[in-house]
């Protein structure tokens, strides 16, 4: 059998071992209200033991499925436990969705059950959830009082006995991915997917998950990213879990958990970085970090403060990150690493490693995965633990696959002579303007983050005379913007140089004809990018297309709007 999904890999199997052989030892960690909350992993496994009865009192088939719908929580983890050994299938909701959102996916997977948590304005909220489901409220959660308590289920079930199993290719969980473009497809994941990147984690030579880990958790748990760092891992090497009570304590919260793992979106490292420049001016701090004495202090000092002294693994995936910002962190100590993976391989694809690091790559296939480049320049692969397919959607699954069972990405890419893959845009987004020539959108996107001062960014332009860019400066280049004029005269001079130097960079037809600098943010509520900071395309078109012609009729190359 191949080792990656050999039995006692399956994550309810390492539960119960953990639950043996650390019973006493802390596996969770909640901040909560200024106070805090340790599980064991005796404590979680009891928990999780007392809602599995719960929710087998409630009469589902097997294999039924159960919305889970809150905000990082340690009950999120629990909860999700308790699914799986009542024998059924869990559903993550993204706390951020829409009502409307919400329904589809609950509908759509047919859930008999939601547990809640804390969710942004519940009034709203709940109107998303289907009428007259059972509801298990999370402690803290602001659910309506017909909902069953989290408190009162663990005080009026016993444990669920014995060690419930489940088979290797039983459905654990339908993940709804929250693409940038289309509507979204719930992604089937077995228990092996689970057993399959923990195990991954573990073995890598560079990598090598251990149970002395501490992990942090503040990505969403509904995203596949979480899943696989903080869940799969925790639960295949034992590590301890801490997790973020708020944005507000969020500093606070990461150096408590010194995490020897961190990963984030590049526009989180971005924004730390800016964090750091607040305290600090840019210049100051590299002045100070050239001074061969006081340089390494101040570098260690400012990693103790930020809790990513003991990380050694710092990562990012989901978007392409601005070369400058990796040197930056280098020079500081932390060697980010880019990764890449997708809902549907259960985002164990491929990874750059501390120390074997190819800036503009996402590094070589991960233990178990094979890669390939079609003709059409596809990134397609193959692996034991790829998705079982798209829920009630036989077609679309089809459409994922090749005729000989290799995943399509929807990504184009490179593969180098030592085996690095280079992501070079998606297939899809190619878009064609009023010439008839095609432009692929990402490339230049990567080329406009070289200069700095962008918090994200879209080019678009189909059936126009020439493609444009669409810039949200970071929060404090914004403000600066408003209440300033020379600091955005000055920004409107960088911009005007950078797309005259752009633009020598690329083919006629891709040359944009202006950049606009947007004063919006762009947020999962808005709905501008997807959970893991992606930019939505057709979501940005929605909003400024009417603008379009506006903003060519000014004939300006730098065009300012909202300000």
């Amino acid at each position: 059998m191949n080792t990656f999904l050999e039995p006692d890999n399956l994550p309810l199997q390492r539960l119960y071992h953990w639950e043996r052989e650390r019973a006493d030892e802390i596996y969770l960690t909640q901040p909560l209200a200024g106070t805090l909350r340790d599980w064991t992993w005796a404590q979680t496994l009891d928990e999780a033991r007392r809602v599995a009865a719960y929710l087998q009192s409630l009469g589902f088939e097997p294999g039924s499925r159960i919305g889970l719908y809150s905000k990082n929580c340690a009950w999120w983890l629990i909860a999700d436990y308790a699914i799986w050994m009542a024998g059924h299938v869990s559903v993550p909701v993204f706390p951020t969705l829409t009502p409307g959102s919400v329904r589809k996916i609950l509908d759509h997977s047919g859930a008999c059950a939601c547990i809640v948590g804390r969710v942004d304005n519940w009034e709203l909220a709940k109107t998303g959830i289907p009428e007259g489901i059972p509801l298990l409220a999370f402690p803290g959660s602001p659910a309506e009082a017909s909902a069953a308590r989290w408190e009162d289920v663990i005080s009026k079930y016993s444990p669920l006995q014995g060690n419930p199993l489940r088979d290797g290719d039983d459905l654990a969980t339908l993940m709804y991915t929250s693409g940038t473009t289309g509507q979204p497809k719930g992604v089937m994941h077995t228990f092996n997917s689970f057993a399959a990147v923990g195990h991954g984690l573990q073995i890598h030579p560079q990598i090598g998950a251990f149970a002395t880990d501490n992990l942090f958790c503040y990505l969403s748990l509904s995203h596949v990213a979480e899943r696989m760092a903080i869940e799969a891992n925790s639960v295949h090497v034992g590590s301890r879990v801490f997790f973020n009570d708020s944005m507000q304590t969020f500093a606070e919260d990461l150096r408590r958990a010194r995490p020897s793992l961190m990963f984030a979106v590049p526009r989180l490292w971005v924004q730390f970085q800016l964090g750091i420049f607040a305290r600090t001016p840019e210049a100051e701090l590299k002045k100070l970090f050239a001074d061969p004495a006081k340089g390494p202090v101040a570098k260690r000092q400012i990693l103790e403060g930020m809790g990513l002294d003991k990380c050694r693994l710092p990562g990012g995936s989901g978007a392409a990150m601005p070369p400058d910002v990796i040197a930056w962190y280098r020079d500081l100590g932390l060697d980010l690493i880019e990764a890449y993976g997708m809902t549907e391989n259960f985002a164990w694809c491929a990874g750059n490693v501390p120390g074997d690091n190819k800036l503009g790559t996402v590094g070589r296939a991960l233990p178990g995965v094979e890669m390939r480049i079609a003709d059409d320049g596809e990134i397609q692969m193959h692996s034991p633990w790829v998705m079982k397919g798209y829920y009630k959607d036989p077609e679309r699954t089809r459409e994922a696959f090749t005729d000989d069972g290799w995943l399509k990405s929807g990504d184009k890419g490179t593969i180098d002579e030592d085996g690095r893959l280079r992501i070079t845009g998606r297939i899809k987004e190619i878009f064609k303007t009023a010439k008839g020539k095609y432009v692929a959108p990402v490339p230049i996107e990567n080329k406009l983050q070289l200069g700095g001062n962008i918090e994200a960014s879209c080019v678009t332009g189909a059936d126009r005379p020439a493609p444009l860019a669409i810039i949200m400066l970071p929060a404090m280049v914004r403000e600066a913007a408003r209440s300033d004029p020379a600091q955005r005269a000055q920004l409107e001079a960088s911009f005007t140089k950078r797309l005259d130097e752009l633009n020598e960079l690329l083919d006629p037809h891709e040359r944009l004809g202006f950049i606009v600098l947007v004063a919006d943010a762009w947020t999962q509520e808005s709905g501008h990018v997807t959970g893991t900071l992606k930019v939505k395309r057709d979501r940005i078109d929605d909003s400024y297309s009417r603008h379009f012609d506006d903003w060519a009729g000014q004939a300006k190359p730098v065009v300012w709007h909202g300000f």
